[in-house]
Parts: structure tokens; C-alpha cells; sequence
């Protein structure tokens, strides 16, 4: 039940990564701080469609 999911940056809204996640476990959209090389630092990345 794992998926692909991609996450964007909130500052500049660049599609920086790709992971996977359980949708049993976390049916919400995941928000983490990861770093995006577009603004050159840690920024807050959702999970887009």
C-alpha cells in the first residue's frame, strides 16, 4: 500500500523531492523541513499530487 509521492517546496513551489509513505498509516498530507537548493535553505515541503 506504499506510494510514490512528491514534495514541493512552500517558498518557491519546486518540486524538489520524491519519497514513499503507507497511505493506511498517514492517509493526510506529510509537511516536512527539508532543504531546497532553489532558495538555498531549510524550507517546510508538502506533498503534491
Amino acid at each position: 500500500m506504499r506510494v510514490i509521492i512528491t514534495m514541493a517546496c512552500t517558498e518557491c513551489k519546486q518540486r524538489n523531492y520524491t519519497n514513499t509513505k503507507n497511505k493506511k498509516t498517514h492517509p493526510d498530507r506529510i509537511e516536512l523541513k527539508k532543504y531546497c537548493r532553489f532558495c538555498k535553505t531549510h524550507t517546510i515541503h508538502k506533498e503534491t499530487k
